[in-house]
């Protein structure tokens, strides 16, 4: 891996390769068009009306127009908003208003559709996908509430995070009871952490497991066992660079039924309950990351950091995270 000039913030690390959620599933309706910033460049998401997600690069190769500033959708085609050109979905043009089309096609995103978001690979060299996100599979286990915001820091700063236990009471005030040291899977790495809060020794009592996996650097999930109501709750984190030393932080919940316990209660009567449940835990989510923002938002990239005992598992990330860039 190759660190591009350091300054001083540190050295400027390069784009990774992966899936990266550029939105939710909801945000794009039949015949919408979006615009996302994705890895220093625009990236537009269309649906055609027949459901199909796509993602184009910006430009119509006729004279430049931004498909995310007017273009529109008319069934399976993307139609430009200069000249009214329309792009079908493999990219060729198949028609303009006054005469045959000319050989011209746009540049596509492999996109990707899961769990509610909608995923973008990017890879070296034009390199397609050789590795998916895990599906999280019980049915209703899409997000329910959302949060986001962008954050001055490289994204592997902010996965770097899950590794990072030390800094769990110091900035979050939440007592580790159990780690299991990290286990890497190819691009997946995972987690395990009981945690519990601080405070008076009847509170230290409340302690809820929470299994963290990674999938690359742009796919974070946590899954919290609910036993006693039967339920999930589901929280994802989608990383998505947006520029040099910039992410796109993306937090999303939901609570659903657990498939491996007795499910209690009717899904009408706990539908609105999984939905309460998840928006609490967004925003308990949300509270935790505003404290990392702050220090994300001002730390520096440390290339060689001086670790001491306990942090191993950062180590580990590093090792497992140089997979993503170029060799070099």
């Amino acid at each position: 891996m190759t660190n591009r000039a350091s300054g001083e913030r540190g050295p400027e690390l390069p784009y990774p390769s992966g899936w990266f959620g550029l939105a939710l599933s909801h945000e794009l309706a039949p015949g919408a068009v979006l615009t996302r910033r994705f890895a220093g460049e625009d990236v537009v998401l269309y649906r055609t009306r027949d459901g199909q997600p796509h993602a184009v690069r910006p430009y119509c190769p006729h004279l430049g127009a931004h498909f995310g500033a007017g273009g529109t959708v008319e069934g399976r085609n993307l139609v430009c908003p200069f000249h009214r050109f329309a792009f079908a979905p493999d990219g060729a043009c198949v028609a303009t208003p006054d005469g045959p089309p000319p050989r011209a096609r746009l540049e596509h995103h492999t996109v990707r559709e899961q769990n509610g978001f909608l995923f973008v690979w990017r890879g070296h060299d034009g390199s397609l996908p050789d590795w998916d996100v895990p599906d999280t599979s019980p049915p209703g286990a899409v997000p329910t509430a959302s949060w986001a915001t962008d954050v001055h820091a490289h994204v592997q700063e902010l996965t770097e995070n899950t590794t990072d236990l030390r800094h769990v009471p110091v900035v979050h005030h939440v007592t580790v009871w159990k780690a299991d040291p990290p286990k890497a899977e190819g691009p997946y790495l995972r987690t395990h952490l009981r945690l519990g809060p601080n405070g008076p020794a009847l509170l230290r009592k409340i302690q809820w497991d929470h299994t963290f996996l990674l999938a690359g650097m742009g796919w974070l999930r946590i899954e919290l066992p609910l036993p006693l109501l039967g339920s999930v709750i589901y929280v994802w984190v989608m990383h998505v660079p947006i520029g040099p030393r910039r992410t796109r932080l993306l937090i999303a919940s939901a609570c659903t039924d657990d498939r491996q316990t007795r499910p209690i209660g009717t899904a009408l009567v706990k539908r609105p309950v999984h939905r309460a449940i998840a928006r609490s835990m967004l925003w308990t989510a949300v509270r935790k990351v505003q404290d990392d923002v702050r220090i994300w938002n001002a730390k520096r990239y440390e290339p060689r950091p001086r670790l001491a005992a306990g942090d191993e598992g950062i180590g580990l990330y590093r090792h497992w995270a140089r997979q993503f860039y170029p060799p070099g």
